[in-house]
């Protein structure tokens, strides 16, 4: 049976089908048209940024870290350029058998193994840690034919700290090290300016004027807009925005006279300080033993590190700035002065001294069998505890605290470095804040006493020391003690001095200070100085001084070869020169050295013979002052402008640095 069709019905399906699919074509148009529309118009900006950051990179242009200068412009910090090999953790695959390939490329000291895996350990994945420093070009391009073998290891160009005169003024001069993880954290704190400006920085100041000036020293990151290939490597530069080198700064610092100092030290402990009355300036600022700043740049190893923090030595220790000890008779002209000021003694007045003193059942000890009868002249000159021990008892602690602490004792000076200790100036309040049990907490009469010979809970710094000499010398008026004397741009050579505070009269009689200056001027003119400033072509203003380090019997101290060595008297001195108008003034500590006249003021007489007369010691002299064991100086002086203290290798250091200022 032949199917008859209705074509009419055919015709009408076939036409809804066209339609359906008609319709579902054009709806798919649709969607891709409006993906389009929303990708190419909506999204146009957004999505043409993305683009263009997966063919460009922007990368970091590291600034070159400032110079630090001396006040004579002789370089104490600089760079250097070197080649160095780095790796990437997040880019490398077994890191130990890489880096044991690599030794038959680029040899690696154990020391060098053990760093790298330390700051391994500190860093992240994606940062580059130092494998090896100074390449040789021979090793630079044994790596570069090799390099395919090695991923996530590069050849870096850097430009490297170096203190070109080692130990020498490392603690004002400080060193920079490795951003850590906790600077890091801390700069997450910062403003999006300040860390853009650190990108690609990995380097940051950690002592010392390296610290405190880092904002002028880091200078300007720029950036570079490089075009990359499908495997992230450079193709070329689109276009650069340069950085900017950070400035020099210019220390008051004179880095001879500071390596002049720590040689008369030699192997001995103790710290100088030398200011310049007139404006504050720091002339030399000594802590001893010192250590080399060039040790923590990349990062130091373990053996140095432990030799350094475990010394018993502590040469890690500014004691110039931290280090606090008790003045002993150097506090005398400040308590004459003192008792001058508050109207507690006058000049004229004759105190008995017949080698002791007195006071609740106990006996204060002074010179063996007394000087007789002294005024505050001739108590400066002769150094009489007994002056003093009863001048303390007139005053009282607080009366003396109140005097003192204008001076800076016990108080922070200011100066441009950080980390300062206050020390200790004792008052009633002091004490009570001090001890917890009640009954410690009380001021009894008889702790006053020692206070006036610079004994007792009396404990300063040398800058504090130094700090109110300058002041004393000045006739009154205080200058906040600094470093920096001004910052210089590398590219002009434009100096800016750097602005100090004005200086604060304290408001002194001239008369008075005039009786402490000449019975100071005394003491090397008759007095416990005079053999060591005897024909000296200046008039100077000191006091010696000798402090107990440790609390002993009377017993105990009398035998001072059987103490310990770390138990005997510091030896100190403080004096300014010249007289008449000083332009120096310095304080000194010779650790557990005794009698200050034999150790400390031999030193300050060849600080003063430099910087006012132009004189070196010779060799001779030189180990006579280490051994504590010269007077004057011995035999005939050095002309100082013809003396260079440092090695050759300093002098070639020195050179290179200056071409590159």
């Amino acid at each position: 049976m032949t199917e008859i069709r209705n074509a009419v019905a055919e015709q009408m399906r076939f036409r809804r089908r066209v339609f359906v699919i008609a319709g579902v074509v054009l709806f798919g148009f649709g969607l891709l048209s409006s993906r389009l529309v929303y990708l190419q118009v909506t999204r146009h900006e957004d999505l043409s940024r993305q683009a263009e950051s997966n063919r460009t990179a922007i990368v970091p242009v590291v600034p070159n870290r400032g110079v630090i200068v001396d006040r004579n412009g002789i370089v104490l910090a600089s760079n250097y350029a070197a080649y160095t090999l780095e790796l990437t953790p997040s880019k490398a695959g077994d890191i130990d058998a890489a880096i044991a390939d690599l030794q038959e490329l680029v040899p690696m000291s154990p020391r060098e193994v053990r760093r790298f895996k330390r700051q391994l350990d500190e860093s992240r994945r994606f940062d580059a840690v130092l494998l090896r420093n100074r390449l040789s070009e021979e090793e630079v391009a044994r790596f570069a034919a090799q390099r395919y073998r090695f991923p996530g290891i590069e050849i870096k160009a850097r430009l490297l700290r170096t203190y070109p005169h080692g130990e020498t003024g490392a603690h004002v001069i400080g060193y920079i090290g490795r951003i850590n993880q906790r600077e890091k954290t801390a700069m997450d704190d910062w403003d999006d300016e300040d860390k853009a400006n650190y990108r690609g920085t990995d380097y940051i100041g950690k002592l010392g004027i390296e610290q405190s000036y880092e904002k002028e020293l880091h200078g300007q990151t720029g950036a570079e807009l490089m075009e990359t290939s499908a495997g992230g490597h450079a193709v070329r530069r689109l276009s650069s925005h340069p950085s900017a080198a950070g400035r020099t700064v210019m220390l008051s610092l004179d880095i001879k006279l500071q390596k002049l100092v720590e040689d008369m030290f030699g192997e001995r402990r103790g710290a100088l300080v030398a200011i310049d009355p007139g404006t504050g300036e720091v002339l030399a600022f000594v802590s001893k033993p010192s250590f080399d700043p060039n040790l923590f740049v990349e990062g130091i190893d373990v053996e140095n590190w432990k030799a350094l923090n475990e010394s018993p030595d502590k040469p890690l220790l500014n004691r110039a700035l931290r280090g606090t000890y008790p003045p002993g008779s150097t506090y005398k002209p400040f308590m004459a002065l003192g008792a001058l000021e508050t109207g507690t003694r006058a000049a004229h007045v004759v105190q008995n001294d017949p080698g002791f003193y007195n006071f609740g059942g106990r006996t204060f000890r002074s010179h063996d069998g007394g000087l007789g009868g002294v005024d505050m002249h001739r108590a400066i000159q002769r150094s009489s505890n007994t002056y003093f021990y009863s001048l303390a008892n007139e005053m009282g602690v607080d009366r003396i605290h109140d005097f003192m602490k204008p001076l800076g004792f016990g108080q922070l000076t200011g100066i441009d470095l950080a980390g300062e200790s206050r020390g200790v100036l004792p008052s009633t309040a002091w004490k009570r804040n001090a001890y917890r049990k009640a009954s410690m907490k009380t001021w009894f009469p008889g702790e006053t006493i020692s206070l006036g010979i610079g004994q007792g809970y009396n404990s300063f710094t040398m800058l504090q020391l130094a700090s109110a000499n300058a002041t004393l010398a000045n006739g009154g008026v205080k200058y906040t003690p600094h470093l920096v004397r001004a910052i210089q741009d590398p590219i002009t050579g434009a100096v800016v001095q750097k602005i100090q505070p004005p200086g604060e009269d304290l408001g002194y009689a001239r008369a008075h200070v005039e009786v402490v200056r000449n019975a100071m001027v005394a003491v090397t003119q008759g007095g416990t100085g005079t053999r060591v400033f005897a024909g000296a072509a200046y008039a100077s203003a000191g006091k010696t001084g000798t402090a107990q380090a440790v609390s002993l019997s009377a017993a105990a101290r009398a035998s001072g070869k059987a103490l310990d060595p770390r138990q005997r008297d510091h030896s100190l001195y403080m004096s300014f020169a010249p007289a008449a108008e000083p332009t120096i003034a310095v304080a000194v500590i010779v650790e557990n050295a005794g009698f200050g006249a034999a150790h400390a003021a031999p030193m300050v007489r060849r600080v003063f013979d430099y910087w006012i007369s132009g004189l070196y010691p010779n060799e001779a002299d030189m180990a006579a002052v280490r051994e504590g064991k010269a007077g004057a100086p011995i035999g005939t002086p050095l002309q100082a402008r013809e003396v260079w203290p440092f090695d050759d290798a300093d002098a070639a250091s020195e050179e290179g640095a200056t071409e590159s200022l």
